[in-house]
């Protein structure tokens, strides 16, 4: 799909699309379909599909910005308490059809989970590492949980 979008594929592009599969094989919470609407005339507005579970779910927000919208998307679809610590996007390759590659830091409860995403569409890359630090947190959450119960009988 990649080679598809793009005219030139470089070992970078590879690198990228083997770390997201792997990153992404224990997730819950899997992106299905992004549409964003941006411009000089606002709001700006996104409309979100995600798996959450096995369970489709479709939200629809507005931002200050097509990034503030999509991630207004996913708090409505999965709500959490989490704060965004940071936000960072990057050229894979070069070129304007280079893949993006989106670090996203969220902490939550004390804690920081960083993840990272890649797609030709800045995005769907935004989303996607969103998501995956949301993931990182279900699961440290759910990891605590056991201990924290055994630990009161």
């Amino acid at each position: 799909a990649l080679a598809d979008r793009k005219k030139d594929i470089y070992d970078e592009d590879i690198e990228a699309l083997v770390d997201q599969e792997i990153a992404e094989s224990h997730d819950r919470i899997h992106l299905v379909s992004l549409t964003v609407i941006a411009g000089t005339h606002g709001p700006q507005r996104a409309t979100m599909k995600l798996d959450i579970e096995g369970q489709i779910k479709i939200e629809e927000a507005e931002g200050n910005g097509p990034v503030d919208a999509t991630f207004n998307c996913i708090k409505s679809l999965v709500p959490n308490e989490a704060k965004l610590e940071l936000y960072q996007v990057h050229a894979v390759t070069a070129g304007t059809d280079a893949q993006a590659e989106v670090s996203v830091r969220l902490s939550q409860g004390g804690r920081s989970v960083t993840a990272r995403a890649a797609d030709p569409d800045t995005l769907v890359a935004s989303a996607k590492a969103y998501l995956s630090a949301l993931n990182k947190i279900v699961m440290k959450k759910q990891r605590d949980m056991p201990a924290v119960a055994a630990a009161g009988h």
